[in-house]
């Protein structure tokens, strides 16, 4: 292999890390879990495969303007500092360059392929995440990821728009589920990160109020979201095997939550971390698995 292949190669993985592509598959997977949810039976497949493909590339843009906005914070902290922005390995231009072929891709492909409802609120959930949440709220304030949530937890709504032109309760509630997931999540993150994020000026909720306030809330919001995680076969929109998969899982992080607010370690903020993001689509594959059960 050749240095200039190699090089290449290298900086197309840079270029896809700016995308972050775990937490956009997490999040894409939410989008299509609201698509089959919005659908009685077999939802229309090149549909879903277009809004899959849509709701990817403007979350992919949305990401890499984040890494722009946040370049001078990521230069500072360990995890982030060898992303391309950070290094200056990729310029400004090119990011934006990326990220508005990308953008622009996926909201032709919505708009074409799927219908206009989900192509404006895909671009206002960019707009929300890439500037509202990260150029405005995340270095105002220390309940950035909670009022910035709602972007982040829109994706089973862009779903459920694509394949019923349409965002009913049952979608929002799903929502509401990811909004109250989402602190916890990222506060688990931000206390064993806690170094990087005293480095980077950020006004994270462990930095600015301490470790253990940050170990109350993720408590306390990890026990409305077991209440929340219930509302799906309150309103009857879910069945018995997904309460049972929802009172496991949400047990399970009550419990973890509950270790890491007695007993403070890094390990157990990193486990509470992971668990979080296995949770949460674990906890979506079992609405989609109750829906399927509910058909047959």
């Amino acid at each position: 292999m050749t240095t200039a292949t190699v090089s290449s190669q290298s900086m197309l993985r840079q270029y896809m890390v700016l995308t972050k592509p775990r937490v956009t598959q997490l999040a894409v997977f939410c989008a299509v879990i609201g698509m089959f949810l919005a659908t009685p039976g077999v939802p229309d497949i090149p549909r879903v495969i277009a809004a899959t493909i849509g709701i990817w590339l403007l979350a992919a843009a949305a990401f890499s303007i984040n890494c722009l906005i946040e370049r001078e914070v990521d230069a500072r902290m360990l995890r982030t500092a060898r992303r391309g922005t950070a290094s200056g390995t990729i310029s400004n231009q090119q990011v934006l360059m990326m990220a508005g072929v990308l953008g622009g891709l996926g909201m032709l492909i919505l708009y074409w392929q799927v219908n206009l409802l989900t192509m404006w609120l895909t671009f206002a959930t960019f707009v929300g995440y890439a500037l509202i949440y990260t150029a405005i709220l995340k270095p105002l304030t220390p309940q950035n990821i909670v009022i910035g949530g709602f972007s982040g937890a829109m994706p089973p709504a862009l779903g459920w728009a694509a394949m019923a032109d349409a965002v009913p309760a049952e979608a929002w509630i799903l929502v509401l589920i990811i909004f109250i997931w989402t602190p916890p999540h990222f506060w688990a993150l931000a206390l064993y990160r806690n170094n990087d994020y005293l480095k980077s000026g950020l006004p994270m909720l462990p930095v600015t109020h301490g470790r253990a306030f940050t170990q109350l809330h993720i408590l306390l919001y990890s026990i409305v979201l077991f209440a929340a995680t219930l509302l799906p076969f309150v309103i009857r929109m879910s069945g018995p095997a997904y309460l049972v998969a929802a009172c496991l899982l949400s047990g399970r992080f009550v419990w973890q939550a509950w270790r890491l607010y007695r007993d403070y370690s890094d390990a157990r903020a990193r486990k509470l971390f992971h668990f979080s993001i296995l949770y949460l689509a674990l906890l979506f594959a079992a609405l989609l698995i109750d829906h399927w059960i509910g058909l047959l």
